[in-house]
């Protein structure tokens, strides 16, 4: 992996205004949503393998989560990462949630994006819009702090668990580290795919394939165990060796994947927020 920058001494004072910052993390939320066809995700076509969302539930709960995005960026505007920031966006993230929770009557469609765009946002409330390393990095910097006053359920939770069970990094370690599946393998894939001349769809979609191919995505292994992360990651892998979903054996492979994930009743979530997390980022730098 990369070494990240280094922190800035002090803010730079063209950072992004939180008004911008809150639309750009709404909007890659709804565009996360609506890109069609995600294996077993929640697409245009339908639910995927979740019962309880559709994409009107995931276009809810991205709306409502603007005031949380908001309110975060607000909060990190002129200000370094500390604990009490990290305290205060946790208080911030948590009255997100429960808005999400109000807003898709109890569905669950992006507690994990609270939090890994949330700490995005911050970031960027702290740096320049195309200083992606450095949003990332002032970000991890927040995320190493500990909430000292998280609920016993946060400990409690389905991706707390299966990160202990399985000994994988899950959300919390990924913004720790950087969130080297957003910066170096989704941007990176997304620009691949733009240089080869893939229409956005295809080139958000091969971005979210080459997520799927490295993540050890808790959300698999809670809902299919290793069997489903193995299937994901084999298939995702097989969808970028023949050419990507733009190639017709790509596309095909794409589809195989999507019945074996369907099958297994898992879905790649955790990828899924990466994703949203890759389209926030790189909109940002594209305000330059």
């Amino acid at each position: 992996m990369n070494a990240l920058p280094l922190l800035r001494d002090e803010v730079r004072d063209h950072s992004t205004s939180p008004l911008i910052i809150a639309t750009h993390a709404v909007d890659a939320l709804i565009a996360e949503a609506r890109l069609t066809p995600k294996p077993a995700l929640v697409d245009e076509r339908g639910s995927g393998a979740h019962r309880d969302l559709d994409l009107d539930t995931m276009l809810r709960s991205a709306r409502a989560l603007q005031p949380t995005f908001l309110a975060i960026a607000r909060a990190a505007h002129g200000v370094q990462p500390s604990q009490a920031l990290r305290e205060q966006l946790a208080r911030i993230g948590r009255e997100g949630e429960a808005a999400m929770m109000r807003a898709t009557n109890g569905s669950n469609a992006h507690r994990g994006a609270i939090w890994i765009v949330g700490l995005l946002c911050a970031g960027a409330a702290m740096h320049a819009p195309d200083e992606s390393d450095a949003i990332c990095a002032s970000a991890a910097a927040i995320a190493r702090y500990d909430d000292r006053y998280a609920p016993a359920s946060v400990k409690a939770s389905h991706g707390a668990r299966v990160s202990e069970r399985y000994r994988v990094a899950g959300a919390r370690g990924e913004a720790r580290d950087g969130f080297p599946h957003a910066r170096l393998i989704g941007l990176l894939a997304l620009d691949d795919a733009r240089a080869r001349g893939l229409d956005e769809s295809d080139a958000r979609l091969d971005a979210l394939i080459a997520i799927i191919a490295s993540l050890d995505d808790t959300c698999l292994l809670h809902r299919g165990g290793m069997n489903a992360l193995d299937a994901a990651q084999r298939g995702a892998k097989y969808v970028m060796k023949h050419g990507g979903v733009s190639a017709q054996e790509g596309r095909t492979a794409l589809a195989r994947l999507e019945a074996e994930l369907l099958a297994l009743n898992a879905s790649p979530g955790g990828a899924a927020d990466l994703l949203a997390a890759t389209l926030f980022l790189d909109s940002l730098r594209r305000l330059v």
